[in-house]
Formats: structure tokens, C-alpha cells, sequence
């Protein structure tokens, strides 16, 4: 069996026997890094909120009377956040090719940073 080219990488053997059609490669990049954006929000805001207090009794007001806690604003902000950069880099490159490592690389890091921001002895620090 022949290999095949896919986007300048080795396609291996049982893959190209498939015949399956060639997909961009830009709408799973984009959940990639969405994802690690609201991981990063949410590391952000829970951070920013241990100093400024303003900030904490803002997010505090998302519980809408159902008591679930402090997380209810962070978490709400960090969904928002998650569908609209999803929604805008899906629209940006829905038709495009993008480097796959390079932005799992993107998404990992701030996913790392953002989990970096919800460690108590972190944030706990400010």
C-alpha cells in the first residue's frame, strides 16, 4: 500500500486505504483553543476575585437565588467565553487548514494556566 500526503504529513497505510474524504482541519482547532480559553477565564476570574471584591460580589450575583455558590458567576462567564471564541474561531476557520500541534500546543497552555489560577495556594497568594 501506498502512503498518502495529508497536509504535508504521512497518512499511514490503513488510513489511506479508507478513502475517506479530506476534511479542514480549522473546526477542530477551534474547540481546541476555545477550550483553553475557558479554562483560562476561569483561572482568571477565580484569581482576580481573592483581591478585588468588587469583582467577587459581581460574580456572586450569577446565582440568581439558587445558592450554588461562589463558582456560579466564574463558571457562567467561563461557558460565555467558551461558546463565543468557539463560535468565532469555527466561523474564522471553517474552511481552512490550520497547524493542529500549534494550536493544541495554544490550548494546552492556556488550559494549563487557567488550571494554574484555580489552585488555592495560587490564587490564595493575591
Amino acid at each position: 500500500m501506498a502512503v498518502t500526503e495529508h497536509h504535508g504529513m504521512e497518512e499511514v497505510p490503513e488510513l489511506a486505504s479508507l478513502n475517506m474524504a479530506d476534511k479542514p482541519d480549522g473546526p477542530a482547532a477551534a474547540a481546541m483553543v476555545a477550550a483553553g480559553i475557558g479554562i483560562f477565564v476561569l483561572g482568571l476570574l477565580t484569581t482576580l476575585a481573592v483581591p478585588w471584591t468588587d469583582l467577587k460580589d459581581f460574580l456572586a450575583d450569577f446565582q440568581l437565588g439558587q445558592g450554588v455558590g461562589p463558582l456560579a458567576g466564574k463558571t457562567t462567564l467561563t461557558a460565555i467565553a467558551f461558546f463565543v471564541s468557539w463560535a468565532a474561531l469555527h466561523y474564522r476557520w471553517r474552511d481552512k487548514d490550520v497547524d493542529l500541534k500549534k494550536m493544541f500546543n495554544i490550548g494546552l497552555v492556556l488550559g494549563l494556566l487557567g488550571a494554574l489560577g484555580t489552585f488555592p495556594p495560587f490564587f490564595e497568594r493575591f
